[in-house]
């Protein structure tokens, strides 16, 4: 009797630390996805300390617009298909556990990669800009500044993305 109870104790402390293990993992592949900005403020280390062209204009048109990542590798689908899993496997036992994990883990991958799909977007702005020089430009950018028609703005541009800053 006691022996069966050995076992049951340590089939209980092993999934504990399975799902601590998935659980840790699922973390670390979430950390991993980078957030992307699309921002007139925000510089990556290897575009600072570099010579960009700075061209004037006037702001003709703005609009609302989202930005979408592109798809990923499925880090929230493999996240959420193994959190799901976990919790699945502590439901029941034997053959009722087994279709349980499965269960949990195709709903936790459908949930994580509609998070992901979710976290990738953000308000932005289509700004169109008519140089001085007369030529007519067209840049999507994060909506972290106001512009606004008839605005005196900076195109800036070369060695990265392109900005639209006022003056």
């Amino acid at each position: 009797m006691s022996t069966s109870i050995q076992q049951h104790s340590a089939g209980r402390a092993s999934r504990r630390w399975l799902a601590a293990v998935a659980v840790a993992g699922s973390l670390a592949v979430l950390a991993g996805c980078a957030h992307k900005s699309a921002s007139s403020s925000v510089y990556s280390y290897g575009q600072a300390q570099r010579e960009q062209i700075v061209r004037l204009g006037t702001v003709e048109a703005v609009r609302q617009v989202v930005i979408q990542n592109e798809r990923t590798g499925g880090a929230g689908a493999l996240a959420g298909g193994a959190l799901g899993g976990v919790a699945g496997s502590s439901i029941g036992g034997g053959r009722g556990q087994v279709l349980a994990a499965i269960g949990g883990g195709l709903l936790g991958a459908m949930a994580g990669d509609a998070v992901e799909h979710r976290m990738g977007k953000s308000s932005a702005l289509e700004i169109t800009v008519r140089l001085d020089n007369g030529e007519t430009r067209v840049i999507a950018q994060e909506d972290d500044v106001a512009l606004s028609p008839g605005q005196r703005v900076r195109v800036i541009s070369g060695g990265g993305p392109t900005r639209v800053v006022p003056m």
